[in-house]
């Protein structure tokens, strides 16, 4: 169950830049055994754990009297007051690095605690469940050191060599990448439902229901389910309102949990083109895609490629495993957005960083007719952009126009 994950060497490079790197994402996506990976020989403390929380929040000043590094504490959004009583502790020597690890999930507070208490000391690194490649324990892809390079042009991307098989990135796809179920159910199939609708309940009625006690728990169920039939889509929250006999600030409300908490990303519009007028509705998505297949009854690979939502979980499974190998490079100040205009000019994805802009297309289909490329074309063009991609189930890397360059899905 312990394969390598792609964000350990980012961590080891920040614990050399600060005192504290936390590692925060969704619960069961890996945070607590990478950090054990880590630092095997650092003390260990859960605090979900009842002795360890009574010994770390009993007497905090005498428990870090004893310990004033190498140590790692786990799901550290428990015990709030952990931050400022670090800040102190890290103050005291403020110029040594690497002395701690926190891990924390499911929490908004958490990183509202390290902005307050830990600014300027600590790294923010997002853990996420496996990236395709890592559950087949395959070397990253070289396209995320292209795409941050910031000379590169198309053609650059002709020496990629694939990451895994076409159907191990669909079976991936499929089930989502959770550690436990996606190891579990390679022998035992029955396993990922089970461990799907186990955890959906557990994250309702424990982590949804400590952190908004007042929530109306049944309505945030029926509005779980519902989003299935939005996820990939612009999201029409009136609609949404209304099927749910809700307000429109509470299904806000309820899409702002559940992108803070991990389990959805919310994905903004594109607004820098002033060349063209732009839909400014917000995208969202299911980060699993085998969360969204478990609310959709979507049984197998070849029920999931018959039925309807087929196109919009490809590109959110693409969107994710992009934005996930970008978080194990050392850029900063990474954008993610969509983009849309006025009479349909669409890009599913716009990745912007101190390299530019990157417009990524994405389809589930192997063969690509160039008139569905018309928006790619178009940004390219108004956003003088050095190369754009399009990401699909072909079977090698192939340049399509001089500007446009095609990257299948097990490439990435």
């Amino acid at each position: 169950m312990d394969k390598k994950r792609y964000i350990k060497n980012k961590i080891d490079h920040l614990l050399r830049m600060f005192p504290v790197v936390a590692i925060i994402g969704a619960r069961q996506c890996g945070k607590s055994t990478l950090a054990r990976q880590l630092r095997p020989e650092w003390d260990y403390y859960d605090l979900e754990s009842p002795s360890d929380y009574q010994l770390v929040s009993g007497d905090p000043t005498a428990f870090f009297a004893l310990r004033k590094n190498h140590l790692i504490i786990d799901e550290a959004q428990q015990y709030p007051e952990l931050f400022r009583v670090l800040r102190g502790v890290i103050d005291a020597d403020r110029k040594q690095k690497g002395r701690f690890i926190l891990t924390g999930s499911s929490s908004p507070h958490i990183v509202k605690a390290i902005t307050e208490s830990l600014a300027g000391r600590i790294a923010t690194v997002e853990m996420w469940p496996f990236k395709q490649g890592e559950f087949y324990e395959k070397e990253t892809s070289m396209v995320y050191g292209l795409l941050t390079a910031g000379n590169t042009c198309a053609g650059d991307f002709r020496r990629l060599q694939p990451v895994i098989e076409p159907s191990q990135s669909a079976r991936v796809w499929f089930r989502g990448g959770f550690p436990e179920p996606l190891i579990e159910s390679e022998h035992n199939p029955e396993f990922l439902r089970q461990w799907q609708e186990n955890y959906l309940a557990d994250y309702v009625a424990r982590d949804i229901r400590a952190l908004f006690p007042r929530l109306k728990i049944h309505n945030f169920r029926k509005f779980l389910t519902l989003l299935a039939q939005f996820s990939g889509h612009q999201l029409n929250m009136s609609d949404m309102a209304r099927a749910l006999e809700i307000s429109v600030s509470t299904v806000k409300d309820y899409l702002d949990i559940i992108h803070q908490t991990f389990i959805w990303r919310n994905l903004a519009p594109y607004t820098k083109n002033s060349l063209k007028k732009v839909q400014k509705a917000m995208k969202g998505f299911f980060r699993d895609q085998g969360l969204l297949h478990y609310f959709l009854k979507i049984a197998d690979v070849d029920q999931l490629l018959l039925h309807p939502v087929a196109g919009f979980s490809f590109e959110s499974f693409v969107i994710e495993e992009i934005v996930r190998g970008l978080q194990t490079t050392m850029s900063t100040g990474l954008e993610f957005n969509y983009y849309r205009t006025i009479d349909k000019s669409e890009v599913d994805l716009i990745i912007e960083g101190d390299f530019g802009a990157v417009p990524i297309e994405i389809k589930l289909s192997s063969v690509i007719k160039r008139q569905s490329l018309r928006g790619l074309e178009n940004f390219l063009k108004d956003r003088q952009c050095a190369f754009g991609i399009l990401v699909n189930r072909g079977r090698r890397v192939e340049l399509i126009t001089d500007k446009i360059i095609q990257i299948p899905v097990h490439y990435l």
